[in-house]
């Protein structure tokens, strides 16, 4: 097996542009790990990454979950600190907008329209970048409020308006050059481009999660008692990673064939004889979008609530700081609120990932132009409800499976206390991420070895079906 995979390996550096684009790809995700060490001027950034290193359960499970994603550069205090969530939030509010305001919806079906939107999505990233900036700028003034256990000073300006200024221009500009990375990546180079950056934000983070799987179990030379007893609790985390693993490759490659007949026809003068084919329908057509929409815009609510409660400070406005206090609490990370909302937006972005990018119209008219019909159904409006239903289907039972995966992490941090590094890989959002975007680069490598008729990576497996 091994032996293969070397092989192929070698194979992809026997086509010049597949070598380019590896090379181009391995070039650019290297500046991003670079920018994750880069500390801010004027920020003592050695102070807290210690501090997230040796507690984090202290740092705050919300604040720990978005280092995980910025690849520790929020504990870094480093330029990249916002990482690439803000043009992912940015992306998402423009497709929202895109779907219910019909002027955006018109824009996008114009030629030159689509460049337009994507535009549109920078300037909001842009205004993104600067809100969570001063969030974090804010944060870092006030460490001891922010992070639990935090002692000593981070904030080394005199001048609190230089301080913001600085701090959030250069958080803004680390996230712009992410995003310009991303997009790099995905024109030039092999793979999706921002899904690329925030998988190596995760896997950068496997030393701190082996380091603290290791403490776990660790008794510390004998002087303290180990957090969890090795033959309980290593069992089921070790149970978890092979079936979340396991899960997710069978799920991410799983789709239902839809079967097509095509008619005989003429075309001038030339015949074109019928056959049977099939429409792949993928089960998790949405991939690990919803889980990141998901999770990027519950990154808002609470540091807003609490900006708010700072605000409403005079004594005739005490019940609008208590209700903003009591909503920031009710929408902490792991929450019974937070479990809840974060699964309800699970399955609601699967759905309108679908929505948005599966054109059932679009393929039945395709279908009857090319004199293509799927047996037992009518053509046209028939074969659009067809696939809508069997589509809104399996999207359910991908969208269910994204919500367990993705809860499983939060659980095992906050009712087993296990440490939120270990958890993250152990669980199911992070080990997702990862092995759907090396699943989806590897089919693009794939695609490339394959026209130059070289074996790649993948198998071709065999599941059962009904029709087995």
């Amino acid at each position: 097996m091994f032996r293969s995979i070397f092989t192929t390996l070698g194979n992809c550096f026997k086509i010049p542009e597949l070598k380019s684009r590896i090379l181009f790809t391995i070039m650019l995700l290297a500046v991003c790990r670079l920018t994750a060490f880069i500390v801010i001027p004027g920020i003592d950034g050695h102070a807290l990454a210690k501090f997230f290193n040796e507690n984090s359960q202290g740092a705050g499970g919300l604040l720990t979950m978005y280092n995980t994603f910025a690849g520790g550069a929020l504990g870094n205090c480093a330029v990249s600190s916002l990482g690439i969530m803000p043009y992912i939030s940015a992306t998402i509010i423009i497709q929202l907008l895109t779907a219910v305001w019909p002027r955006l919806s018109k824009l996008a079906r114009e030629e030159g329209g689509r460049t337009k939107i994507i535009q549109y999505g920078r300037y909001l990233t842009v205004l993104l970048c600067i809100g969570q900036g001063w969030y974090f700028a804010h944060n870092w003034l006030t460490p001891e409020s922010a992070f639990r256990g935090f002692q000593g000073n981070l904030v080394l300006y005199h001048n609190l308006f230089a301080y913001f200024f600085v701090t959030i221009t250069v958080m803004t500009a680390g996230t712009m050059l992410l995003m310009w990375i991303g997009e790099q990546i995905t024109e030039r180079g092999i793979g999706n481009g921002v899904s690329l950056v925030i998988t190596i934000g995760i896997l950068a983070r496997l030393p701190n999660a082996v380091q603290g799987l290791v403490d776990m179990f660790s008794t510390h030379g004998g002087t303290m008692p180990a957090q969890h007893n090795f033959w309980t609790t290593a069992p089921v985390l070790v149970f978890l990673m092979v079936m979340v693993v396991g899960g997710v490759i069978a799920i991410t490659q799983a789709q239902r064939k839809i079967p097509v007949q095509y008619a005989q026809r003429a075309v001038g003068r030339k015949m074109y004889a019928g056959g049977t084919s099939f429409m792949p329908l993928r089960v998790n057509y949405a991939g690990v979008m919803p889980i990141i929409f998901a999770q990027s815009i519950l990154l808002f609510p609470q540091p807003l609530f609490n900006g708010l409660a700072s605000l409403f400070t005079s004594p005739s406005l005490r019940f609008i700081q208590d209700f903003c206090r009591w909503a920031a609490m009710q929408l902490n990370y792991g929450s019974f609120v937070y479990l809840a909302l974060y699964a309800l937006m699970i399955l609601f972005f699967s759905y309108f990932w679908v929505a948005t990018q599966f054109n059932e119209i679009q393929i039945a008219d395709d279908l009857k132009k090319n004199g293509g019909y799927i047996p037992g159904v009518r053509p046209g409006q028939g074969t659009s409800d067809y696939l809508h239903n069997a589509m809104s289907r399996i999207t359910l039972a991908g969208a269910v499976f994204l919500t367990v995966i993705a809860t499983i992490p939060i659980i095992l941090a906050r009712q087993m206390g296990v440490d939120q590094n270990v958890a993250s890989f152990f669980g199911g959002t992070s080990i997702l991420i990862a092995v759907g975007v090396l699943l989806d680069t590897m089919r693009q490598v794939e695609s490339h070895l394959m026209m130059r008729h070289y074996d790649g990576f993948l198998k071709k497996g065999r599941l059962r079906g009904r029709f087995a």
